[in-house]
């Protein structure tokens, strides 16, 4: 398949959001560019467009890999908007990731789910068509090299992509044995 990107509007603002029952801080989140996907099959008759996914993600304001990650998934149909919690180990706690199963950046659906990590996002979007009943979400522990915005050059890790349980177990949800198989 081939992808066409259509921008069907910009919304990059700062906005706040809510106020800390605490200090009555702001909260200030970025809002991404909301794209459209157009799919052009092989016969180049163009497709219906796929609907946007919106998404929350959660990261350091700092982390670059996680910026890219989120570029990946935004090429990919997704609308995500983005958080930098104060504490982020315990955002993850609270969502029931088990420290194993942690990487640097934590993404929640609409639906709840958790997307831990450099998961390519043709595999969120694979789970989100049919989420495995008793699911948490998804993770890619670590960071593999080579993962979507963990690129470096040809340099690629082989790496599992794991389902996460609501009782702090894990199994295999996939596995990414080149750089092409995730996309």
């Amino acid at each position: 398949m081939n992808y066409r990107y259509c921008f069907i509007g910009t919304v990059l603002s700062l906005g706040v959001l809510a106020c800390s029952e605490q200090n009555k801080a702001p909260v200030i989140l970025e809002t991404s560019a909301v794209r459209s996907v157009e799919v052009v099959n092989q016969h180049g008759e163009v497709e219906q467009p796929s609907p946007v996914i919106a998404m929350d993600i959660y990261k350091s304001p700092t982390c670059g890999c996680c910026s890219k990650w989120a570029d990946h998934a935004e090429d990919r149909g997704f609308s995500l908007t983005t958080h930098h919690p104060a504490d982020l180990s315990k955002l993850k706690s609270d969502w029931n990731i088990a420290p194993q199963y942690q990487s640097c950046h934590t993404v929640v659906s609409v639906d709840g789910y958790v997307f831990e990590g450099h998961i390519p996002a043709r595999f969120i979007q694979q789970f989100l068509a049919a989420p495995p009943a008793d699911a948490l979400g998804l993770s890619v522990p670590a960071m593999p090299m080579g993962s979507p915005g963990m690129e470096m050059g040809d340099r690629f890790t082989p790496y599992q992509i794991l389902l996460l349980k609501p009782d702090g177990s894990a199994e295999v949800y996939g596995q990414v044995s080149s750089p092409l198989e995730q996309y």
